[in-house]
């Protein structure tokens, strides 16, 4: 079935393929094209990728992605237009597959630069390992906070070739850009001013300490102070490149959809008139809508989809006429290859698979799952924060938190059920540490409570518990009181409003990331060195050396959702 859906979509491809042959300028006017990518979180390689394309029923379900295929298909479509620009809507980096993150991300920087990638915004996960970090994936050189991936690749890294972006990000010393906030790029005689963005919420997705310094504004009315300069500089077509999007009910590739939904839609009501493209990110959702007479898109993630974009400007008066955009599947196999690409991708897998494939443990089951839903207590997540919790009890701990956020991918292990050591990176690819603090019982009660309360009236995702752990919430309850008040127990014990307890968690969590400010309370702080896939590592270890070893095929039961419409469900 999936070989006759392959060759099904490559049909599809190359008759777009034909059908876009065209001339670069015809009618009067001049057609500059793009080719737009977001989310792409270091996957180097291609994976599943399960869609209902626009006017059927039956969902598809292809192998999609990996800069092999990319570049496929960009070699392609050069050929149609020589000065076919490349240019990404932020998180290229961060939350990536092992064969990434264990050298710092420094393949994918190397990837995006022999895709040519020309612009791009930056997203929240740019800022993952801090801001020296994003500055040295930008300008090169070896000295990172991350010493034990940097330039372990190669012995020199010579960082991006294209260039981050963001109107929003200001240094707090001096009010001044942190990163540019444009980039005007010349296209058939034609300035093309490129404006990016990331979302103002950043800090609260970002490790505190690595953005010390950073001050992230609201997304319309930095992108708009910049114009007056662009049109100075004669500017006559502007793109947004932001990482902020939203959702819809429509398919990826259904034009002009009309249903989009979420944040980006105020910014982009918010736009200047004279904006009239706006290439979007961080949602991880295709589609190709229009919000006020603008064409807004987004690419999915992981290089499953490319945006092909057309820009038709008036050769006379260099106003945009016509913008036509759609999302195309990059499906392997569909474009003549591309041979650097593919040397590349054979060297970064033969480098990594030394370590990658390195035994750790067995498990009880074949596959511990993170869970797709965001309320939702999950086999894997209680797998990480007993590793966690087994780490801290030489510091005291007693009950450990792991956000979901922070575990990107199930455990699948060996056919005899053995963990490698990509397997673990799979899940735990932030390499964050070890924090064990003081709180009280009603500190812990209202971090329970900050579940639900992000000042969106949006959940977040239940945080992970370690075994002992255990309370039962109600969605039927307001905000603020959706934790039963007598089920929060540990080891069987109501909790104690007054008393402190010792609580692990990552660092990224103990400075308030993800909306979780109650951890910035915690008193009494053990600072350790200890990273979490080394904790887990640790912990599957010491399971199987006992006799018993870890890993469910199902959560334990540890949080209860009570609600009438849930009483039989975890």
């Amino acid at each position: 079935m999936i070989f006759s859906l392959t060759r099904r979509a490559a049909v599809l491809a190359a008759t777009f393929a034909l059908a876009s042959c065209a001339s670069w300028q015809h009618s009067g006017v001049t057609d500059i094209h793009l080719v737009a990518l977001n989310d792409f979180h270091g996957n180097l390689e291609a994976s599943k990728f399960k869609y209902t394309p626009a006017g059927q029923t039956e969902e598809l379900s292809v192998t999609a992605g990996g800069i092999d295929t990319l570049g496929a298909a960009l070699q392609a479509w050069r050929k149609e237009d020589d000065q076919l620009l490349v240019v990404g809507a932020g998180d290229l980096v961060g939350g990536s597959p092992a064969m990434s993150s264990m050298w710092a991300d420094e393949p994918t920087i190397g990837a995006m630069n022999r895709l040519g990638l020309r612009v791009s915004a930056v997203g929240n996960h740019e800022f993952d390992g801090g801001r020296a970090e994003l500055m040295r994936q930008q300008k090169g050189g070896c000295a990172s906070p991350r010493p034990e991936k940097a330039c372990k690749l190669e012995p020199t890294f010579g960082g991006a070739q294209f260039s981050y972006l963001a109107a929003n990000v200001f240094d707090m010393v001096t009010n001044q850009p942190f990163l540019p906030a444009y980039s005007i790029e010349e296209v058939h005689g034609i300035k093309v001013g490129f404006i990016g963005a990331v979302l103002k919420d950043t800090a609260d997705m970002s490790l505190a300490s690595g953005i010390a310094g950073l001050r992230f504004a609201d997304e319309a009315d930095s992108i708009n102070r910049v114009l007056p300069e662009l049109h100075r500089q004669g500017v006559d077509v502007f793109v947004v490149l932001i990482h902020q999007g939203g959702r819809t009910v429509d398919q990826f590739d259904q034009p002009d959809c009309a249903h989009l939904t979420g944040d980006i839609v105020d910014i982009v009501k918010r736009l200047d008139p004279a904006i009239r493209l706006v290439i979007s990110g961080h949602s991880h959702k295709g589609y190709l809508c229009k919000v006020d007479g603008r064409v807004v898109t987004q690419s999915e993630k992981e290089g499953h989809l490319l945006g092909r974009i057309t820009v038709s400007v008036d050769n006379a008066t260099h106003a945009v006429r016509d913008i036509s955009a759609r999302n195309v599947v990059m499906v392997p196999g569909v474009y003549a290859p591309a041979p650097e690409l593919d040397a590349y991708l054979a060297s970064v897998r033969a480098r990594s698979d030394a370590v990658l494939t390195r035994p750790i443990a067995h498990l009880a089951v074949n596959k511990v799952e993170r869970g797709k839903d965001l309320p939702i207590e999950s086999a894997l997540g209680e797998l990480v924060a007993d590793g966690m919790l087994r780490a801290g009890r030489p510091f005291g701990a007693q009950i450990a938190f792991q956000n979901r956020g922070g575990v990107r991918g199930d455990l699948e292990v060996n056919a005899d059920r053995t963990a490698t050591i990509g397997q673990l990176q799979k899940v735990l690819p932030f390499a964050n540490t070890l924090v064990v603090m003081n709180l009280t019982g009603a500190q812990i009660r209202a971090l329970l409570e900050q579940q639900w309360l992000d000042g969106r009236g949006e959940t977040r995702g239940l945080l992970q518990v370690s075994n002992g752990f255990r309370y039962a919430w109600d969605d039927s309850r307001p905000e603020g009181q959706k934790v039963l008040p007598d089920s929060v127990t540990l080891n069987g014990a109501p909790l104690v409003d007054d008393s402190s307890y010792r609580v692990a968690t990552n660092n990224f969590l103990a400075e308030g990331g993800d909306y979780f400010p109650v951890f910035k309370q915690g008193g009494n702080r053990a600072r350790t060195d200890l990273r979490d896939i080394d904790m887990l590592s640790a912990y599957l270890l010491a399971c199987e050396q006992a006799g018993k070893p870890a890993g469910a095929a199902a959560p334990a039961g540890r949080i209860t959702r009570v609600d009438q419409a849930h009483a039989d469900q975890p």
